[in-house]
């Protein structure tokens, strides 16, 4: 089953300047009924009032967000080869075609009926294709890119401020000044006494697997990873990193393994690696 979101212009805007972040939270359980491989589609409202296709996420895993968490406790994730965002700027309006489509969407401002849970709909196949004829010569838009984060983390773990600067110059990704800022300067003074407060908790152990470098051969080789990326718009928080084995830290980041709060466990393509050691809060990030 497809599905229709309606996406707040605020917040497509925001999610825009500090980090795509390739999923969607919802209240709505009907989120969690969409099938991997299926698509989500939003659009959103321009700041001209009028309505565009902003992306289809094209869905790769399926998770929980910790309780009480302000979006809702349901969050999709798009796959990042095959999801797009559209460039919104030089659309015509397409509330025709929203209204033209199975679901209902009667009120006079289209938006209205997209409100709360009900800005999640579901779409029948013919809705799906007929997405997908408009999609199809749409531009994509530029600044939906993602900074490479194992070479981001490495740097910021490193404290190599001029490469980190130097990364995030040459990088088009979309990233507002005020985010560029932060991550070129605040990060790279707080995340290494970020990294050794994480290492001393758990004595220096991967959380997914318990190797234990600082045991065996007294040398610290664990990585903080941040659960939500510092590209996708994670705060360099401690609520928002686990201790990592270098190996699990790169299959995380390469398979794209999202974090589920209602297991604590990191989701693969074909499994979910649950954390065996967890002492400290994590917390979802928006």
């Amino acid at each position: 089953m497809h599905l229709l979101y309606f996406w707040r212009g605020d917040n497509y805007r925001r999610d825009l300047d500090h980090g795509v972040g390739f999923h969607l939270n919802q209240a709505n359980p009907l989120l969690h009924q969409i099938g991997i491989g299926e698509s989500l589609w939003a659009f959103t409202r321009k700041i001209d009032r009028r309505y565009a296709l902003a992306a289809e996420l094209v869905v790769s895993a399926k998770t929980m967000n910790p309780r009480g968490f302000r979006y809702g406790p349901y969050r999709v994730w798009g796959d990042l080869q095959q999801s797009r965002y559209f460039n919104v700027n030089d659309q015509p309006d397409i509330s025709t075609l929203i209204r033209s489509l199975s679901l209902e969407a009667k009120a006079d401002v289209l938006g209205r009926s997209f409100q709360g849970k009900a800005a999640v709909r579901a779409l029948n196949e013919t809705d799906h294709m007929r997405l997908l004829a408009y999609a199809e010569i749409l531009p994509l838009e530029p600044r939906a890119r993602l900074l490479p984060e194992e070479r981001l983390e490495a740097l910021l773990m490193a404290g190599e401020e001029n490469a980190v600067a130097r990364l995030l110059r040459d990088e088009p990704a979309g990233i507002a000044e005020e985010r560029r800022r932060y991550l070129m300067t605040e990060i790279v003074r707080r995340d290494r006494d970020l990294v050794e407060e994480l290492r001393d908790l758990y004595a220096g152990e991967c959380q997914l697997c318990g190797w234990a470098p600082r045991r065996r051969d007294g040398t610290e080789l664990c990585e903080a990873h941040h659960v939500r990326w510092l590209s996708r718009g994670g705060g360099d928080t401690l609520t928002n990193l686990v201790l990592v084995c270098p190996n699990h830290h790169r299959a995380i980041h390469r398979c794209d393994a999202p974090f589920d709060f209602g297991c604590n466990a990191f989701v693969f393509a074909n499994m979910r690696e649950k954390l065996k050691r967890l002492r400290h809060t994590l917390v979802a990030d928006l």
